[in-house]
């Protein structure tokens, strides 16, 4: 009798069972929930876009066997070597994508709002403010220019660079989310740099998260605050039903919890420390402290409110940054007004509270999608507060100036001393014309920073990292430095994008070697760049080597977090393999003047601050200093 094994019965095309598809869910979770992260509007604020994706994704199971709007699920045909995970994520990544797309479409008042659209339910963390860890520049800038993408084109791009779809399964998955023309996104897509290795980036991933509390004072209130909580927010509830915007006095502000008088004192706009125009010509300093109130908003009693208020209880949907080390709560009393204006297409508030700078930016037809940045200044001398970023948009950046400032022009240092500085427009209230930053560039062809003269002919470079204040530029030891020119950062002007978003003060570049090559090659110069930061630790300092005939000096050796190349240890050791014209290579090394002899590891000490001995190519070998009182001086690492 012959026998044989029936085989088990196969589903049909478009049939989903719940099992398979919970399997799926679970087998790829953090890739669904990244998914809807990246195809969320940026525009909700990074705390609910995590707790939306989450439960978008948690959402995505289909209720019966069969998915009554969804019965034929596109075929993912990927490319040679992608995986191919079933109808069963096929169907939850679609479902993904629709609700993401639908959560991001506004609310009409003539129709009823999709569970989407609304603020979810669950999954919910209570005092506590969830987001992804922060990225370099390059995840900032495709943030923003995904942030400038239509819904579908944004789903496109990252179909196609997180899910690697060819377009035809990207249209598929699209027409079955409801978009009307998916070729449209396609091409709108197509607009941003495809940049897609950045997509797999911490930046974007809701799963791996950082958590700041909320308000701290709420907490320590009793039940008597929590009714007053309760009342307040039905009366928020009741406001967003009016006729018009919908906005109470307070715009993209939290509920108010806490009624002790010194917080209400910081939330009055009649509080405000308005300075005079001319004060900081009678006063002894010259910091943000003296800054006068500028700008045609500065009566504009509705938007100062908006401003104090978000600034004390940033709601969900606002957008809050804070340079490292930098505390992101309320005032602790009133604050100094600096700026109120029209920029751009924004209204703009800069205030002052004797230790930080806070920008608060809304648009001109409303307060939704507001931002909150808050930056460190506490012991800012003349340099660090000649000006302030108040607006960033498209690339280009404006600065409002200090009101001693009497001229301002544009320096890019990689052109040096054969580039001329290009004269920059202040209007009335100190706030310039825009020019394109440095900040978000991937790549280092020109380097744009801000030149600024003072009544006594001063000129003072400071460049954009990426933060609401400048980085003072300087020159010179480290013990007494000088006002940077061109010259001295024209060769090492690219080694500023290493200091981008760490909240940095100031750069100091300093020539601290030079040497004469073997052979008869010419003149090298050794140059340390130090930037440290407003908080005091994590300064980074890179050592540099400029050879003769280059335009660019190259990297020899980093450290972070260390006293070298500084005030209080002008040392630095760095050492570099070499290849002469005539094809010879050396271990060079460039110490500071305090350094009188340098060792190359199994070699004999050499006498003085600089070293040139022939190695092998490819030989690794080390390099140790000595100081005159024979302390030991290792190279920066």
């Amino acid at each position: 009798m012959s026998s044989h094994v029936q085989s088990p019965p196969q589903e049909a095309p478009g049939i989903v069972d719940v099992e398979q598809a919970e399997a799926a869910l679970v087998e790829h979770y953090p890739r669904l929930v990244r998914l809807a992260y990246l195809v969320l509007p940026p525009s909700l604020g990074r705390n609910r876009r995590v707790l939306t994706a989450h439960a978008l994704t948690q959402r995505a199971l289909p209720r019966s066997r069969r998915s009554a709007d969804e019965a034929d699920l596109p075929v993912q045909r990927g490319r040679k070597g992608d995986r191919q995970d079933g109808p069963g994520y096929a169907y939850v990544r679609q479902r993904v994508v629709r609700t993401a797309l639908e959560a991001g479409q506004p609310l009409r008042r003539a129709a009823l709002p999709k569970r989407s659209q609304l603020p979810p339910l669950l999954p919910q963390v209570w005092g506590l403010r969830l987001f992804p860890r922060s990225g370099g520049a390059d995840e900032l800038a495709l943030d923003q220019r995904l942030s400038a993408l239509s819904g579908p084109a944004r789903a496109a791009y990252v179909l196609r660079g997180l899910e690697r779809l060819p377009d035809a399964d990207v249209r598929g998955v699209l027409t079955a989310a409801g978009v009307d023309d998916p070729r449209a996104a396609l091409t709108e897509a197509d607009g941003v740099e495809a940049a897609y290795a950045l997509l797999a980036s911490p930046e974007f991933d809701p799963c791996s998260l950082q958590a700041r509390p909320t308000d701290l004072m709420r907490r320590r209130q009793h039940m008597k605050a929590a009714g007053v909580a309760l009342a307040a927010a039905l009366v928020c509830g009741a406001l967003l039903g009016l006729p018009g915007d919908g906005w109470a006095p307070d715009g993209a502000a939290a509920p108010a919890y806490a009624q002790n008088p010194a917080g209400q004192a910081a939330l009055d706009p009649e509080q405000l420390t308005k300075v005079g125009a001319s004060e900081w010509k009678r006063s002894a300093r010259t910091d943000f402290s003296v800054w006068p109130a500028r700008g045609e908003l500065v009566d504009d009693k509705a938007l100062l409110r908006r401003a104090l208020a978000v600034w004390a209880r940033p709601g969900e949907t606002v957008q809050v940054s804070a340079t490292p080390g930098t505390a992101a709560g309320a005032p602790p009393g009133p604050a100094q007004l600096l700026f109120a204006g029209e920029v751009d297409a924004a209204r703009v508030v800069l205030l002052h509270d004797g230790l930080r700078i806070v920008r608060y930016a809304e648009p001109k037809d409303g307060t939704s999608g507001a931002a909150l940045d808050f930056a460190r200044v506490d012991g800012a001398n003349t340099g660090e507060s000649g000006a302030v970023i108040v607006n960033r948009v498209d690339g280009n950046v404006r600065y409002l100036t200090a009101p001693w400032v009497r001229k301002a022009a544009v320096r890019d240092l990689v052109k040096g001393t054969s580039g001329a500085a290009t004269a920059l427009r202040v209007n009335r209230s100190g706030v310039t014309a825009p020019f394109v930053s440095p900040a978000q560039a991937s790549s280092c062809t020109s380097w744009n920073t801000l030149e600024l003269r003072d009544n006594s002919g001063t000129r003072r470079l400071s460049s954009d990292l990426g933060e609401l204040v400048p980085a003072h530029l300087t020159a010179g030891r480290p013990q007494n430095p000088r006002e940077a020119t061109v010259a001295d950062w024209s060769a090492t002007a690219c080694s500023l994008s290493a200091a981008r978003s760490h909240g940095v003060r100031a750069v100091n570049a300093w020539a601290y070697a030079r040497q004469l090559l073997p052979e008869a090659n010419g003149l090298a110069q050794w140059v340390c760049t130090r930037a440290d930061t407003w908080r005091g630790g994590g300064s980074r300092i890179l050592a540099q080597f400029r050879p003769p005939g280059s335009a660019a000096a190259a990297v020899a050796a980093k450290a972070e977090d260390s006293a070298a190349c500084g005030g209080r240890e002008p040392v630095v050791l760095a050492g570099v393999r070499w290849k002469s014209r005539a094809g010879t290579w050396y271990l060079l090394g460039g110490g500071s003047k305090e350094v009188a002899s340098v060792t190359p590891s199994g070699g004999t000490k050499v006498p003085g601050n600089t070293l040139a001995a022939p190695v092998e190519r490819g030989a690794r070998t080390g390099l140790t200093g000595q100081l005159a009182d024979g302390t030991k001086v290792s190279t920066l690492r």
